[in-house]
């Protein structure tokens, strides 16, 4: 039997792997050569890691087995008549086809906040913020002083874990490592703003780290606002629902995310954020010989009717489970997620963490966050390479990956960004 994924995220690296050395043919489909960390984007974009760090070569991963296949490629249709998958190198016959494609930022039809904001759901994306923000502050040491306000200016809008792991680790950026640099400038005239639509920050944990983490933030000096979106954004001004507006020109866009589709599922039924409508079984519903997991799929069960939260642990989970099917050929049961738990971290001896029995916040929550993060990245040089950083950091507070590799103004990093990015 033939397996095609296509996606190399948690969700379809994770099946891969259980595929591995048994009696199937597995290709496995990606834009990109290598497996993106996506929790520790937040920390390449501040400088804190090297995008080399949280990313690991997918040939690697699977060069000692036989069984599976890797291809870079972009998927252009489905045409599940045929079961074939087109793609821009070729065309590929399946006998089972899973889709673990993933999310991408979600600007909600704003075509001006897409042309001008950041996001960061790609290393390509993260390394481009970082550039950016180094760029900035660099003009700043020259540039006049209205033109200080745009560029000490940064407002993040959303106020999820990207949102308030970002806004932490810029905090003590502003706090400990740029006064070292530039030594001339006012920090005061340093802000960071976190923008977020709902009531509290981090609004799937519980109402312990909610108010932990807002604790946590506005104690490091950033700006929060809730209950507030971004409604307009020309590259120089948001625009805010309360009314006001802050000159900057640097925006983070982290306040959605929407499933990548592909082409050719005409009779998929698509759900809020874009996602794929799947039964109990991952299956997507109309079709019999694809499936569908991770963030791109939608299942609702009596634990999650509104589906699952779009988690890494979700990820893996459909993953595994859809890896014994294929591997026995039958299910003996639907699929049901038992949650692990979430957590985030703030900054340093900041974290919030809640398990299905209990939450707890501070240094112990903070080391879990790292401990665990640590575990989960691809190969032992990675592992310890990120260790090293941190522990560095921790001692110094302090980093050494403030790199400008690519001068330009500006306004030539926001022409950059706003071209097609192949992933």
């Amino acid at each position: 039997m033939k397996v095609i994924i296509v996606g190399a995220g948690f969700a379809g690296l994770k099946l891969a792997r259980k595929l591995a050395h048994q009696n199937l043919e597995v290709l496995l489909i990606d834009k990109n050569n290598h497996h993106q960390f996506q929790p520790l984007f937040y920390q390449v974009a501040s400088a804190n890691l090297e995008p080399s760090a949280i990313s690991f070569p997918l040939r690697k991963v699977f060069q000692d087995i036989s069984n599976v296949r890797i291809r870079v490629a972009e998927v252009l249709q489905i045409i599940s008549e045929q079961n074939l998958l087109c793609t821009n190198i070729g065309d590929f016959k399946y006998d089972m086809l899973v889709i673990a494609t993933g999310a991408t930022t979600n600007f909600f039809g704003n075509e001006q906040i897409e042309k001008f904001a950041f996001p960061m759901k790609s290393t390509v994306e993260a390394m481009r913020l970082r550039q950016h923000i180094l760029e900035n502050f660099e003009e700043a040491t020259f540039a006049s002083e209205d033109r200080k306000k745009s560029l000490f200016n940064i407002v993040i809008a959303g106020g999820g874990a990207t949102g308030v792991e970002l806004a932490g680790s810029l905090a003590e950026m502003k706090k400990n490592i740029l006064p070292k640099d530039y030594p001339d400038f006012d920090y005061q005239l340093v802000n960071i703003y976190l923008i977020e639509g709902s009531d509290a920050t981090l609004g799937p944990m519980s109402v312990a780290s909610q108010q932990k983490s807002k604790q946590y933030l506005e104690a490091m000096g950033v700006k929060i606002l809730l209950q507030t979106r971004v409604k307009e954004y020309d590259g120089q001004t948001v625009l805010l629902s309360n009314g006001s507006s802050i000159t900057t020109n640097t925006l983070i866009w982290s306040a959605g995310i929407k499933g990548n589709v592909l082409s050719g599922l005409v009779n998929a039924k698509l759900e809020r954020g874009n996602r794929i409508r799947v039964d109990r079984n991952c299956k997507v519903l109309g079709y019999e010989h694809i499936f569908a997991i991770g963030d791109i799929a939608y299942m609702e069960t009596e634990k999650y009717p509104q589906g699952h939260p779009q988690l890494a642990n979700v990820a893996t989970s459909q993953a595994a489970y859809l890896a014994s099917y294929f591997k026995d050929g039958k299910i003996t049961a639907p699929f049901e997620y038992h949650d692990k738990g979430t957590m985030a971290t703030v900054g340093k001896n900041k974290a919030v963490v809640d398990l299905p029995f209990v939450s707890f916040q501070g240094f112990f929550a903070w080391v879990i966050w790292m401990f665990l993060h640590v575990l989960l990245l691809m190969g032992m040089k990675n592992r310890v390479q990120v260790f090293i950083n941190w522990v560095y950091a921790y001692f110094t507070n302090d980093s050494s990956l403030r790199l400008i590799f690519k001068k330009g103004s500006i306004e030539q990093t926001i022409d950059d960004k706003a071209k097609p990015v192949t992933r």
